[in-house]
């Protein structure tokens, strides 16, 4: 459905929003420059969300959606988005669940229809269950088998403890396996509603017309007299203290997370934390890069991660190496560490890590797809949306001097660690590793 004309000049405001009756909201962004349309689902539920008896029940249910409709089969979906050469995909996180489509912008009108039908009338049919447990436990046997992806949940679980974010996103295996299709419908249907929903659109599109489609989507589910569900605040403060997980596993190399605790998205200095990664270890030019790989060779992959909740974070370091270079590694990146949270980084440093993060702001936005998720992450999460230019001026006005006094405050906290590789206790661990953990 390709945009009309606008028929006054506040309808051609690149970003626009409705609230609809049962608290839904639609935003659009309008791209005038391409041909393409994406529509995403975005439902504030994810795994953080559930209890422990059904751990995984926000990803099960993710997969489960997709195989039938009142109306549709699974192969009716898959040919109805296959004809038209479009992309149709669903992912879960911590915090929301998000349900996809890519379309032609001539396409957009189907694009809606498929995803509204999957999210509303997903039936959820016993059947199917069976069917996509055992997909489900086969992703869970991938993620076992990938050292990166088993390693990034154990080292949550490790900085987190009981606290929600540290539970895996996909579950467990013996969660997945005796969720029952009665958990799972009810988990649909209690969560599902409107005014925890958003469905944002960017591409070639018009407001006034995707609005009309989502109100005859949605129909009877628009109850009056509902508000959105506000901003998600998260429980507070994180109990216990981060600990060291060991998975011993024989294998050829040594996989390590190492990280802190921060504070949530709303925290003023989040911009000055985001610096702070990229100096640390966001880039090839990063301090962690060049003295780990680039100047002595230890490992082929070392980087920074920084994972951001509505409540807490994670400041986290990333490594893999031969075991017999283990020590080494982790007397360098502890180094590294240890001097950054003392003696901050340097002007020059932070020049170029803000420099970094506003040209991958920007290159990373160059597609409908990555602009439907900034404004669909951004309605759930804040409520309201900031410009690209606002973002890239809040970059810009970061100070050495702000960048440092984040360093000192976070790493210099208690830290959190996971590692898997040939190892049968923690004792046998580098010592530098278990003096910053304990």
């Amino acid at each position: 459905m390709p945009r009309r004309p606008a028929a006054d000049p506040a309808a051609a405001r690149p970003l626009r929003r409705t609230t609809l009756p049962g608290g839904l909201r639609v935003v659009t962004e309008y791209l005038p420059a391409v041909r393409s349309a994406s529509i995403g689902v975005w439902v504030g539920v994810g795994s953080r969300d559930e209890g422990a008896t059904v751990a995984g029940a926000a990803h099960f249910l993710e997969h489960l959606l997709f195989k039938s409709t009142p109306t549709r089969t699974a192969v009716d979906i898959a040919q109805a988005m296959d004809a038209v050469g479009g992309e149709l995909n669903a992912f879960t996180a911590k915090e929301h669940t998000c349900y996809y489509a890519h379309v032609l912008d001539s396409d957009l009108a189907l694009a809606i229809d498929l995803v509204s039908d999957v999210v509303l009338n997903g039936r959820c049919a016993a059947h199917d269950v069976e069917l996509e447990r055992d997909v489900v436990l086969e992703e869970i046997a991938m993620r076992d088998d990938d050292p990166e992806d088993a390693l990034a949940d154990m080292f949550l679980g490790s900085l987190f403890g009981d606290h929600p974010v540290g539970r895996p996103v996909i579950g467990s295996a013996q969660s997945v396996s005796t969720m029952t299709r009665a958990q799972l419908h009810s988990f649909h249907m209690r969560r599902y509603t409107p005014q925890r929903m958003v469905v944002a659109v960017a591409g070639n599109v018009d407001h006034a017309d995707v609005v009309a489609l989502v109100r005859e989507h949605f129909g009877s589910r628009l109850v009056r007299g509902r508000r959105p569900v506000a901003p998600r605040k998260g429980a507070g403060r994180v109990n216990g203290c981060p600990g060291l997980t060991l998975a011993n596993r024989d294998a050829e190399q040594t996989h390590v997370s190492l990280g802190v605790r921060t504070p949530g998205r709303s925290w003023e200095q989040r911009w000055a934390l985001s610096v702070l990664h990229t100096a640390l270890g966001g880039g090839i030019s990063s301090r962690l890069f060049q003295e780990v790989r680039e100047a002595r060779g230890l490992a082929y992959s070392v980087y920074s991660a920084l994972d951001i909740f509505a409540d807490s974070g994670a400041l986290s370091v990333y490594a893999a190496c031969l075991p017999e270079r283990f020590p080494d590694v982790m007397r360098v990146t502890t180094d590294v560490l240890t001097s950054v949270a003392s003696d901050g980084i340097s002007e020059a440093e932070c020049r170029i890590a803000k420099g970094s993060l506003r040209g991958g702001l920007v290159l990373g936005l160059e597609d409908s797809g990555s602009r439907m998720s900034r404004i669909g992450r951004s309605e759930l999460n804040y409520g309201k949306h900031r410009s690209i230019e606002h973002t890239l001026r809040q970059i810009e006005r970061v100070t050495v001097d702000e960048v440092n006094a984040v360093a000192r405050r976070v790493l210099n906290t208690r830290y959190g660690a996971a590692v898997l590789g040939p190892y049968s206790s923690k004792r046998s661990l580098p010592q530098r590793l278990r003096a910053m953990v304990n």
